[in-house]
């Protein structure tokens, strides 16, 4: 039965890519957003802020930041949505894309300490201070004989990286690596979930993820075509891009094409409470707005444990399982405005991640209880979203803008969703974060003209062994519901941005 009403639950990234393009395959039918808070947009979240004291207007994010060009369903929005001006785009060859560092504390065991820059070529290699930990482990790989155990359907990234490259190693790099994307940490997260193309890799190579890697394979050709027209051409030789307005231009550019929309009803300040399957196999959507909402099929792009709350306790429902499976990260960005240029305060690069201390995560008393997980330079790699614009941004910009993240499987830190320097003095948290942030940059500093902290509430799920396995059957059980209820969003796929707007660009494919 084709949809003639469809209820999109929360408003999103996943939510709002859902809604535009349903809308667009079903152009006879109703499709109405359902988004509880004010805003659209969730994690998403751009601020821009004039600083007279330094004559700048600066750009701040509070969620994602930068994508790397290799998601067409995000370069397709770009097209369809009329963004290509907006684009900022870091080539390959540009510092940012070049140059990212690891922090190797002091109390760590390991020969090289400190800020310490990951070599981007076998010569930077030979040089450099990491070399002790990484050359070792990955000239052995190969020669290493198959070790994962017969029947093994999944492990963690840190059991895998330890099995093939050895602890130090999958402490050092991993456990990094897993910060800097999945806020967690990696000996929980599922290395088929995370990285699927690593696991691939060892069963190509015979128990070899190396020799997998340089083996000759064909890549899975997507059926899709993408309306991308001249995008693909413009993101050539691109490490990553932005938008010149951050990147709730993405998320507004979408807003603003439902809203223009003839069949899409954007319902904000909306409370979802409850969703029933009616003997008919229509839904009713309980929400605060007033009258129940009745839709032919229903798209949650809401957290899992949120939709397991609203259909909990109906007797009649048939249950969906592995709602509730993953636990979640809770993330705190601290963005900083310093007065003075990027050379004064940092490399020119990137950012550094920082691995989990040899000894495991502190507690909350601790005296390293920041549970800085890392921070990116962004007057590096977004300096063209300020204004006005410098050409030399690196040696002659009026001020320098970085962004720490923290929390993720570090101690909870009891800290406001929202604070800035704009009305508040300076608290203990950000003064000691800024005496760390010293240590770490091996520098003094000076105060920051800004400063803003953002919580981001249970934003990423850990996405435990065995995912995969459960989603197939999360997706099995929602044929009992004759398949027109679409479960998707991070706690399904993936959780980077393009996931997420890949996910919503299939939803209801099945429906036709």
């Amino acid at each position: 039965m084709l949809p003639t009403r469809i209820a999109v639950l929360g408003g999103g990234l996943t939510g709002l890519s859902s809604a535009f393009h349903l809308s667009r395959r079903f152009p006879k039918a109703k499709v109405v957003l359902l988004e509880e808070k004010a805003r659209l947009g969730g994690w998403v979240r751009s601020e821009r802020v004039n600083l007279p004291q330094i004559g700048a207007s600066v750009l701040l994010e509070a969620g994602p930041r930068s994508l790397r060009p290799n998601s067409k369903s995000v370069l397709e929005l770009i097209h369809l949505l009329k963004l290509e001006d907006q684009v900022i785009k870091i080539p390959k060859t540009a510092p940012p894309a070049k140059a990212r560092f690891l922090y190797i504390p002091k109390s760590d065991a390991s020969s090289s300490v400190g800020l310490q820059r990951i070599p981007s070529s076998f010569l930077s290699l030979l040089g450099s201070p990491l070399l002790p930990v990484l050359l070792p482990a990955i000239l052995r790989e190969p020669f290493k004989r198959a070790n994962r155990d017969p029947g093994t359907q999944d492990e963690t990234v840190d059991s895998l990286f330890s099995r093939r490259f050895g602890e130090t190693f999958a402490r050092t790099f991993g456990s990094a690596l897993v910060h800097g994307i999945y806020a967690t940490d990696s000996r929980s997260l599922s290395i088929r979930a995370a990285f699927p193309s690593v696991w691939e890799a060892e069963e190509r190579g015979r128990g070899s993820i190396v020799r997998g890697f340089l083996m000759p394979f064909k890549k899975k050709k997507s059926e899709d075509r993408y309306d991308i027209g001249n995008v693909l051409e413009m993101m050539r030789d691109v490490s990553v891009y932005s938008f010149r307005d951050g990147m709730e231009t993405l998320t507004k550019a979408l807003e603003d094409s439902l809203l223009s929309s003839t069949n899409v009803i954007v319902l904000k300040n909306t409370r979802v409470s409850s969703l029933n399957l009616l003997e008919d196999k229509s839904m009713e959507i309980s929400h605060s707005q007033g009258e129940s909402l009745n839709a032919t099929h229903v798209v949650s792009a809401l957290p899992l444990p949120v939709l397991h709350n609203l259909i909990s306790g109906h007797e009649k429902l048939n249950p969906i399982p592995n709602l509730t499976k993953n636990p979640t990260s809770t993330v705190h960005v601290v963005n900083f405005v310093f007065p003075t240029p990027p050379k004064n305060i940092h490399p020119e690069g990137f950012g550094y991640l920082i691995p989990r201390p040899p000894d495991g995560y502190p507690t909350a008393n601790s005296a390293n209880s920041h549970g800085i997980l890392g921070t990116v330079f962004d007057s590096c790699s977004l300096h063209e979203q300020d204004l006005p614009l410098t050409k030399d941004y690196y040696n002659q910009a009026s001020h320098t803008k970085l962004s720490i993240m923290t929390g993720g499987p570090y101690p909870k830190l009891p800290l406001p969703q929202h604070l800035t320097s704009d009305n508040e003095a300076m608290p203990p948290f950000i003064r000691s974060l800024l005496d760390e942030l010293k240590v770490q940059l091996g520098r003094d500093l000076p105060d920051p003209v800004y400063w803003r902290i953002s919580t981001n509430e249970a934003c990423i799920p850990t996405l435990l062994p065995g995912h995969l396995q459960r989603m197939a059957e999360l997706k099995d059980a929602l044929k009992a519901w004759d398949s027109r209820l679409a479960v998707v969003g991070a706690g399904v796929g993936g959780v980077s941005v393009g996931d997420c707007v890949e996910a919503g660009r299939q939803v209801g494919k099945d429906w036709l």
